[in-house]
């Protein structure tokens, strides 16, 4: 019984990705990941400090070591860094999958890390 509208809240309903996720990107029609057809979708979490961004270095340079055809996003805004959960950074995300925290990665071990997953 809701008395003076104090009852259940309704449950709000998000609109989800192509791949199932939730949007990670403020605008419903952009899509949060690569879902497969793009090839991998690689992101560098961090604070904007000089080994988050040394880390975003060796991935692009991993990827372009491979020839992948991967985007590669770094971000620094702390909420969507939250969103994942990842409590030390730097951080990589593959398609929307947290694959490494904490620590700096050699471009050559990002590249075996994405060799592994199929990238």
């Amino acid at each position: 019984m809701g008395l003076f509208g104090f009852g259940k809240k309704k449950e709000e309903v998000k609109e989800s990705c192509c791949c199932g996720s939730a949007p990670v990107k403020e605008s419903a029609n952009e899509c949060c990941c690569a879902c497969g057809e793009n090839g991998c979708h690689i992101k560098v979490l961090g604070a904007g400090c000089k080994s988050c961004h040394e880390q975003y270095e060796n991935v692009k340079k991993a990827v372009a070591d491979m020839n992948l055809d991967a985007e590669v996003e770094y971000i620094t805004d702390m909420q969507i860094v939250m969103s994942y959960g990842v409590m030390s950074m730097p951080a990589i995300v593959v398609n929307e999958q947290v694959v490494s925290t904490g620590k700096v990665l050699k471009a050559a071990q990002v590249a075996e890390l994405l060799k592994k997953l199929g990238c």
